[in-house]
């Protein structure tokens, strides 16, 4: 599921090359894709213990996230995107859920916390949070309905 993932996050990005009709499958997978980062998103939060750095699901879901902050840095995409029911709730909510979470254990959630003298630690989870903030921003982008929910 990852490597599919990353494949479809290859395609998102390369906007030269899509076609009206890539876009429109783009469009129709986005709801699957934003409905299983709804589901799962919970599974990150797992990675703050230390014996579940690969879990599985929780790759899956950092992959989604990914995939979703480019798909709404689309115009074709990001409209629909922002109309899709509880996405932005859901990201508001995984974010305070991780902040909260990186004041309670080791912050594997952001770079700053995750470099330890000379060392950066190259763990799944780090970035987590900006691409969450990436992902609210992108949703509220001239979108004043978003704006006021957040």
């Amino acid at each position: 599921r990852v490597t599919l993932l990353e494949l479809i996050m290859v395609k998102v990005s390369d906007k030269s090359s899509v076609s009206s009709e890539e876009m429109n499958v783009f469009v129709r997978h986005a709801d699957f894709l934003a409905a299983c980062f709804q589901e799962n998103c919970g599974a990150v939060l797992k990675l703050t213990a230390a014996a579940d750095t690969e879990d599985e699901e929780a790759l899956v879901t950092i992959r989604l996230l990914d995939v979703l902050c480019e798909m709404t840095s689309n115009n074709g995409q990001l409209e629909h995107l922002q109309a899709f029911p509880g996405l932005l709730e859901t990201a508001v909510d995984t974010l305070r859920l991780t902040h909260l979470a990186g004041k309670q254990t080791v912050n594997i959630f952001t770079a700053t916390h995750a470099v330890t003298g000379q060392e950066e630690i190259s763990h799944p989870a780090v970035g987590f949070k900006s691409h969450l903030i990436r992902l609210i921003g992108n949703l509220c982008y001239k979108n004043k309905e978003n704006q006021d929910k957040v």
